[in-house]
């Protein structure tokens, strides 16, 4: 397996795979924006729109592809820009194709975007997820990941039924840092 960053022009020429990813995952359960029922065009178009921000440097996109080049997940973080928050990043849409789970993909999607982030200069990470959702909430707390709440009817499943989510948080460096490197000399924060 190999995970690589995509840009906008190589990310557009797997679209169709891209798409082929989120609507399996939509398949599977997975309440990622999307019901049951959305189609391709729908898929592409959000691709479409995610594709157009990586120039902007605010989002990376990752890819991991087998030995024949074929994607097999994806993720994505989400920097955030305002000068407050530059120490920060969510973790957005860690997506594996349901006939590719339980090989270690997902796991090294995240190891690669938590690299992504340093690189960044973001020492802390959050994400939620849905609860219930094929296992992601112990999924997460296996890489180190932290509950820090959760909000009841959160969002949809794509068969329309309302669930909580689970947020979650994780710091990526020792230390209380500010915006710039500066620290707070409070500990954890």
């Amino acid at each position: 397996m190999k995970i690589e960053q995509l840009t906008a022009e190589s990310g557009a020429a797997r679209l169709e795979e891209l798409g082929a990813l989120l609507l399996d995952a939509v398949a599977h359960g997975a309440s990622i924006g999307f019901m049951a029922g959305d189609t391709r065009e729908d898929a592409a178009a959000y691709w479409r729109k995610i594709l157009a921000e990586l120039p902007g440097g605010a989002r990376v996109l990752l890819g991991a592809f087998d030995a024949a080049g074929r994607l097999l997940g994806a993720a994505q973080l989400a920097l955030a820009m305002r000068t407050n928050g530059r120490h920060r990043a969510e973790v957005q849409k860690l997506l594996v194709f349901h006939a590719a789970r339980r090989r270690g993909i997902g796991a090294a999607l995240m190891a690669r975007l938590e690299t992504e982030a340093r690189t960044f200069g973001r020492t802390r990470l959050h994400l939620d997820t849905s609860v219930g959702e094929a296992g992601a909430v112990e999924f997460y707390k296996r890489l180190g990941y932290v509950v820090c709440g959760g909000i009841p009817d959160w969002a949809a499943n794509p068969d329309g039924v309302f669930v909580p989510n689970v947020i979650f948080h994780k710091r990526l460096a020792s230390g209380c840092e500010r915006p710039g490197g500066v620290s707070t000399g409070r500990g954890a924060g």
